[in-house]
């Protein structure tokens, strides 16, 4: 049988113990024909048949990113401003004023302001009004959990003083009681949805941008862990144009305001119509507290600076036990955001109820985050068959954001703080993924920094944060492909390079394993490969026949 494609003079990790590594490898009809030396795969050559010579370099499985916002973050790099880098006020409104100028629609977006630089006290609406006061403009945070709002945009969603607050959110009011701009958590959803719709064309556009930074990256799978409908819809129309460049599965939102009845008959209708190869709704994700760094995440005791207080759980226990248990029979994976010690025991807690409710299946619950875990539940994350989904580029000091929240949880709780290692040595399965466009989801960088427990060099140099819970690089690449395809429910055919699966994978310009740990986030992807098809080239790469 001759192959497509055929890869020779690489060096290929596998990521299986059963064949850990060979130097050449050969694609028919998508997937992976045969591994092994060159002489052997080179034989399997045709008249038809492609080479790429990878020149010695490294080779690995495509990596999988399992908790990434591919179509909204590609929607705002096509539609919205970039506010991660802004450090100033003035800054902020240059960059509004200039992406306003550009932008003809009737809704001005930005995205990425940082809480501590920013934040109640110098974000108004009467300060955006400076940039943009013409039409509605709303501007998110980092972590998307808060969003100021210009007058034109409060006008426009009917905010004022008689306006309650929702009830897994907050309008912030000055002294008179009018609102200033700021939102928190479901309040900027209640604007939002107020506001001139993002068009299916502009998520579309989003969509294929999105995708495209993935494979640069060397990512050919995702799990989108917010999906509404909008976003069922552009997956579904790339996917029916064969034209999805990786894998997306799909976590369908359910709210607090959902009874039993109304989330399953929304994911049942999602899962019926969305079980193709490429794009399939298969879970459900919950949001049971916010953020630290606006107050809303929610934890066993109370908030440790002078502020003080603390957060409520987004979903009452009872009701949390009640949905987890009915969506675990039904078949959904279930995926959870979680930030505080409280949050997390809380879906513990749900998924303890489902589990003795229902038939243990491997489900591979996803907890997401686990900025904060009380060390008695390490071990009840692998207990209850529930998958660590961690984000390693937050568990470091930043260079230029201060790190209020550590503060908030005070020194006594600091040591189980992004606590991986122990969460690992407790036995709990993991993966690793960017949470995009949180941060960059850029594989390399956040492999350094879970190694490294510290920022890029280049942004400045900082001490560890919490060195012992850094992981080695092998633990980190695990985590990023044959960890992270089971996570996805792809485990069977992707996350590997075995004959029979899919041929996704990476040629990387540098070994990872071998090179400075401080050099991993410069690595370049030099090719991706997509089910044997290049879905990104480096311009600098000259192996051979990719096409």
């Amino acid at each position: 049988m001759t192959a497509d494609l055929i890869l020779l003079n690489a060096d290929i990790r596998t990521m299986d113990p059963t064949l850990p590594g060979a130097t050449a490898l050969a694609v028919r009809n998508g997937r992976v024909l045969a591994l092994g030396g060159t002489d052997a795969i080179a034989a399997l050559a045709g008249p038809g048949t492609r080479t790429i010579d990878a020149g010695g370099r490294l080779v690995l499985p495509g990596f999988q990113d399992a908790h990434v916002h591919l179509l909204d973050g590609g929607t705002d790099m096509v539609s919205g401003a970039a506010l991660w880098e802004v450090e100033t006020v003035e800054a902020l409104l240059d960059a509004m004023a200039a992406h306003a100028a550009r932008w003809s629609g009737p809704l001005v977006l930005g995205s990425g302001w940082q809480a501590g630089i920013f934040g109640e006290h110098n974000l108004t609406a009467a300060l955006l009004d400076r940039a943009v006061p013409d039409r509605p403009c709303l501007i998110y945070d980092s972590s998307y959990h808060s969003a100021c709002a210009n007058s034109a945009a409060l006008r426009m969603a009917g905010i004022d003083e008689a306006t309650a607050d929702p009830e897994t959110g907050h309008i912030v009011r000055d002294r008179a009681g009018r609102a200033t701009g700021m939102l928190h958590e479901a309040a900027t959803s209640l604007v939002r949805d107020r506001l001139p719709a993002t068009e299916d064309t502009t998520r579309i556009a989003g969509l294929r941008a999105g995708q495209a930074h993935a494979n640069r990256h060397g990512i050919t799978g995702i799990v989108d862990p917010l999906v509404d409908h909008h976003h069922a819809r552009a997956y579904a129309a790339l996917a029916a144009e064969d034209a999805l460049t990786l894998r997306v599965s799909g976590a369908g939102i359910v709210r607090p305001e959902d009874s039993v009845e109304t989330a399953l008959e929304r994911l049942l209708g999602w899962r019926a119509a969305h079980s193709g190869p490429l794009f399939h709704v298969n879970a459900a994700k919950f949001f049971l507290d916010g953020v630290l760094e606006n107050r809303t995440a929610a934890l066993i005791a109370p908030y440790a600076d002078a502020a003080g207080g603390n957060a409520p759980l987004m979903f009452a226990p009872d009701q949390i036990a009640a949905l987890f248990t009915a969506i675990d029979a039904a078949r959904f994976q279930i995926h959870v955001h979680v930030i505080g010690d409280l949050a997390a025991r809380a879906a513990l807690d749900g998924l303890e109820a489902a589990r003795a409710a229902n038939t243990p299946w491997p489900a591979l619950a996803q907890l997401a985050h686990l900025q904060l875990v009380d060390p008695a539940d390490f071990v009840r994350i692998a207990r209850l068959g529930a998958m660590a989904n961690i984000q390693p580029l937050w568990a470091r000091h930043d260079t230029v954001v201060p790190d209020e929240w550590i503060d908030m949880i005070g020194p006594d709780r600091l040591p189980f703080a992004y606590a991986f290692r122990r969460m690992i040595d407790a036995g709990a399965p993991f993966c690793l993924s960017s949470d995009f466009p949180v941060s960059t989801l850029n594989p390399f960088e956040i492999i350094e920094t879970a190694v490294t427990r510290q920022p890029r060099r280049r942004d400045g140099n900082r001490p560890p944060f919490l060195p012992a819970e850094r992981l080695s690089v092998a633990e980190a690449v695990a985590g990023y492909t044959c960890h992270a395809a089971r996570a996805c429910w792809r485990g069977d055919t992707t996350g590997r390079l075995l004959p029979g699966l899919s041929a996704d994978l990476v040629l990387l310009d540098r070994d990872i394993f071998r090179c400075p740990a401080h050099e991993i986030g410069d690595t370049e992807v030099l090719l991706t490969l997509f089910r044997g098809r290049a879905v990104w080239r480096h311009d600098s790469f000259d192996g051979g026949d990719t096409e």
